[in-house]
């Protein structure tokens, strides 16, 4: 201890040097510490920033998705509604240029929905495509939706109105429960007659209608358990 103390005895002048050495290298090393802090900080700001984005996209898809399906169903309700159809026939008319129009906004809407919304969030490309696809079929189909109520059955002729009446008539007897099943099943097929080169009716409709009058025709099966009751009443009786 004793040589140290006379060392520091000898060169106390060293202490003043040695004094601004240390405080550089405190203030470089308490820079550093702040650039390390700064970097950090910056880090986690972009990686905030990045799982905001994330979020924000996915939470974008699913309400572009919704939207895509709210307008689906408006037109599945013309699809399987064929009372609708014979009302605006010009929603299933092809030879409208305006059908044409939301039926091919339809399709590309369709072709560009993801079928991952979680995994289609890292192509913003996509995103985009889809976003404009869905404001499109969206925008088509209310132009499509607005004439279509506006104009209603004026295209046709009166005779040919006469017949979308008469169909119309035809078809809620075939879907009549009190009515025999032979009515039911001449009246769909009269509707059927009526319609022809009339409405263009999509498949779903068609098939909906058939499967309808086709529950409505069916006869009802006896209750097994009955006839095993009566079964057991006969000997009895």
């Amino acid at each position: 201890m004793e040589p140290v103390l006379d060392f520091l005895g000898s060169f106390w002048w060293l202490i003043f040097p040695l004094s601004g050495v240390v405080g550089g290298w405190a203030k470089a090393w308490s820079k550093a510490s702040e650039r390390r802090h700064e970097r950090k900080v910056q880090l986690y700001q972009l990686k905030h920033q990045a799982q905001q984005q994330d979020r924000a996209t996915e939470t974008e898809i699913e309400a572009l998705i919704s939207s895509h399906d709210a307008v689906n169903r408006r037109w599945l309700n013309y699809e399987l509604d064929v009372g609708k159809l014979i009302d605006f026939p010009m929603m299933t008319d092809v030879r409208e240029p305006l059908t044409v129009a939301f039926l091919r906004a339809k399709r590309d809407a369709d072709g560009l929905r993801p079928e991952d919304p979680e995994a289609a969030r890292a192509d913003r490309g996509a995103v985009n495509r889809y976003r404009e696809a869905v404001r499109h079929f969206e925008t088509a189909f209310d132009v499509a939706e607005r004439e279509a109520r506006r104009i209603k059955d004026s295209n046709f002729t009166e005779l040919e109105r006469q017949r979308l009446a008469t169909a119309r008539k035809l078809l809620r007897l075939a879907g009549d429960g009190a009515a025999t099943p032979a009515e039911r099943r001449a009246a769909y097929q009269r509707a059927r007659r009526e319609l022809d080169g009339l409405l263009e009716l999509p498949d779903a409709a068609i098939a909906a209608i058939e499967q309808r009058v086709a529950g409505r025709l069916e006869p009802r099966r006896p209750d097994p358990g009955n006839r095993a009751a009566g079964n057991a009443r006969g000997p009895a009786a």
